[in-house]
């Protein structure tokens, strides 16, 4: 046999082989989501009379297979030894399918701010966000609450995009220190407040129900910025005012 005809099915055979595994998920922070502006206008940060326009903030990936996702439950469940031949379970794989879908796929928004025309100068705290995340080790939920405030600078955020930005970063793989540091992030880089703590506390299924099995288990993560980090007075009223929700969830 030619040598040169055998190197040339060896090269079509691996052409045509199974890709590398990619990862479709990505830690750095420059990946993690994709911020547009809603509108075309010459000045990209405002409209024509000089009003600050509201950032359209987007996840910065593809659309779900669903398809796809749907074989993989398939196969997935059958190598573990679920029928799936009976009406109750016939439909899961689609089912789980959809569900991890939607726990990976945060809904867009627009970041509204406003003019801090009042001076205001005192802590802004949402307490007790909900998150709903999962862990990227062993793909079960991990569930709990955010409270994360901000001194403001010259403009105030809508109250409700704050649990919009914990959305955005805990629909994903996700650990519970990386995310509370993108959501402290996130809002330093994109609302320029004089400082930023963020508070998560969560219960882990990959900890309660398998493994360790440590029932009523949680964990609490912390990140702080600018005055709220530096400044003693600025960080202990934080953590005083975050406080009793802990005590008390």
């Amino acid at each position: 046999m030619d040598p040169s005809s055998s190197r040339s099915a060896e090269g079509d055979s691996a052409a045509h082989a199974r890709p590398a595994y990619q990862p479709a998920w990505t830690h750095g922070r420059e990946h993690a989501v994709t911020t547009a502006l809603t509108g075309e206008h010459p000045d990209p940060a405002t409209d024509e009379v000089g009003r600050v326009r509201p950032l359209r903030v987007v996840r910065g990936a593809d659309e779900p297979d669903l398809v796809a996702a749907e074989r993989a439950a398939f196969a997935f469940l059958a190598a573990l030894g679920v029928e799936l031949d009976t009406e109750s379970l016939s439909a899961t794989p689609a089912r789980m399918a959809r569900a991890y879908a939607e726990l990976f796929t945060p809904r867009p928004f627009d970041l509204t701010t406003f003019p801090n025309d009042a001076g205001y100068d005192e802590l802004i705290i949402a307490r007790s966000i909900p998150v709903h995340s999962v862990c990227e080790h062993h793909l079960l939920p991990f569930i709990g609450v955010a409270h994360v405030g901000y001194l403001p600078g010259d403009r105030i955020l809508g109250l409700s995009k704050l649990a919009r930005v914990v959305e955005l970063f805990a629909r994903r793989p996700q650990v519970q220190e990386r995310l509370t540091q993108q959501i402290a992030d996130w809002l330093r880089e994109n609302v320029a407040p004089r400082g930023v703590g963020v508070v998560v506390e969560a219960e882990h299924l990959c900890m309660t129900v398998r493994g360790v099995r440590a029932t009523n288990t949680s964990t609490v993560t912390s990140a702080l910025h600018g005055q709220l980090r530096n400044d003693a007075s600025s960080r202990a009223e934080f953590f005083s005012i975050v406080a009793p929700s802990r005590a008390t969830s």
